[in-house]
């Protein structure tokens, strides 16, 4: 049952089609600790969203349609929706969990019961590919390219998934990079760290190198995620070569046009003897520039014995091209 206070929040944020904290702590004559806990409270009860970042946050209140007043989910269906799925709005909200889903479902008039069953059996599917947590996307790439230069390939997760758009890490990615929000970058990089630190203990990884980007950015994703992995490894100097006309890897179509593009303008830059090494890149599509900078590293004889490559997200099947990032 709802408090006289929260009522009067309820009541004050559907007249005002939207409310700050502050407004409620002048509307109530109230803390703004108090106000706080009852918001906090709705919220939890998935009565309210919220939207910006502090000072600016702004609350609307949930529309509760009859379609989610009907929803009869398990407690096991619910928690694997919670654990995986993530939607970002138009406005740049990221809805999370049950929540985020039913706003989904309901953008596109499906069945939230149905839909969810779909979305259990889609997640089963593509969990077969995973092991220890990690995808060995090595097949695929041999199946693309005549010579491979890499001895393994991992991702941790998929980019995107069938019907359902990009993973919970594919929408984190694309958000970090594009908002160029150093929080939201840190964030993801603390999510994903340990995984790539448990990748360096187990294939005795002493040198790491860092696909460079092509897009000039204020903040670079990789140069953020080498600086708050904090490794105690060996960086190898891996060069983007700047040519009078940007092309970025990812927008292109054609395989050759990709291999080219990577052989080109992606240098090893380094004389440096390493036992293993690691490379990461933030997606991958085709393979191409882990490939050819594997190839580079061979040629130059500075790996004695393993090249590993890890991508935070990779393509399903074929030539996919994650032309977002």
């Amino acid at each position: 049952m709802k408090t006289n206070t929260t009522q009067k929040i309820v009541e004050y944020i559907k007249a005002k089609g939207q409310a700050t904290a502050k407004e409620l702590v002048d509307y109530l004559s109230i803390s703004p600790q108090a106000v706080f806990k009852h918001l906090r409270a709705l919220l939890d009860k998935n009565k309210l969203t919220k939207i910006g970042t502090p000072p600016k946050v702004y609350y609307h209140l949930i529309d509760t349609t009859p379609t989610t007043l009907q929803i009869e989910l398990t407690s096991k269906l619910k928690a694997l929706i919670n654990e995986h799925f993530l939607t970002i709005t138009p406005s740049g909200e990221a809805k999370e969990g049950v929540a985020g889903f039913i706003y989904w479902c309901q953008k596109f008039k499906l069945d939230v019961n149905r839909t969810a069953l779909e979305y259990e059996k889609t997640l089963k599917k593509y969990a077969a590919h995973k092991s220890k947590g990690l995808i060995n996307g090595l097949h695929k790439i041999k199946t693309t390219f005549d010579k491979v230069y890499l001895d393994k390939l991992f991702y941790l997760d998929f980019y995107a998934i069938e019907r359902f758009g990009k993973t919970k890490l594919g929408q984190y990615l694309l958000s970090a990079k594009q908002s160029q929000d150093k929080k939201q970058i840190k964030a993801l990089i603390d999510e994903i760290k340990s995984q790539i630190k448990q990748i360096i203990r187990q294939y005795a990884i002493d040198g790491v190198g860092f696909i460079p980007p092509t897009v000039k950015r204020e903040v670079q994703f990789m140069k953020e995620l080498q600086k708050h992995l904090e490794l105690p490894t060996k960086i190898i100097s891996i060069v983007k070569i700047k040519t009078p006309v940007v092309v970025p890897q990812k927008t292109l179509n054609k395989l050759n046009d990709r291999v080219e593009n990577a052989r080109n303008t992606i240098v090893v830059d380094d004389n440096r003897n390493y036992n293993n090494i690691l490379l990461i890149d933030d997606a991958v599509g085709s393979g191409a520039t882990l490939n050819e900078t594997a190839a580079q590293i061979q040629h130059r004889k500075i790996c004695r014995r393993k090249i590993i490559a890890l991508a935070i997200t990779g393509s399903y099947k074929g030539f996919d091209v994650i032309s977002e990032i």
